[in-house]
């Protein structure tokens, strides 16, 4: 399914478009985790072209990241940060179910972190 983020149909194109953002790390684990949510739904209501429309808008985030991280033109801690991104949205792609599971995993380390180093 090779269509842009303006040939989504409706319904799903009220709930899709413009969700993807991915700025900053932040941005990327919310649009991430806003996708997820999405693909429950769809995958509940056995909502094939919810879903697939879900992955569609991922790819674009992970092609676009890997796009900016291979740019020499952009600064190397932003060609880093979109490197990870690419690697979130890759992730995600391949393993949706264990988002939330990482997440919390990823927020636990980064309170360990904080507590050691930043009491």
């Amino acid at each position: 399914m090779a269509r842009s983020e303006q040939e989504i149909e409706s319904p799903y194109s009220e709930q899709l478009t413009g969700i993807l953002s991915f700025s900053s790390l932040a941005e990327a684990e919310e649009t991430i985790g806003r996708l997820e949510n999405l693909r429950r739904k769809y995958r509940s209501a056995s909502d094939k072209k919810g879903e697939e429309y879900c992955r569609l808008i991922a790819l674009r985030g992970r092609r676009r990241s890997e796009q900016i991280s291979r740019n020499m033109r952009v600064k190397s801690i932003k060609r880093k940060e979109k490197a990870e991104i690419a690697r979130w949205f890759e992730i995600w792609l391949e393993t949706p179910e264990i988002f939330e599971n990482w997440k919390l995993e990823k927020n636990y380390w980064l309170l360990k972190i904080k507590k050691r180093y930043f009491p």
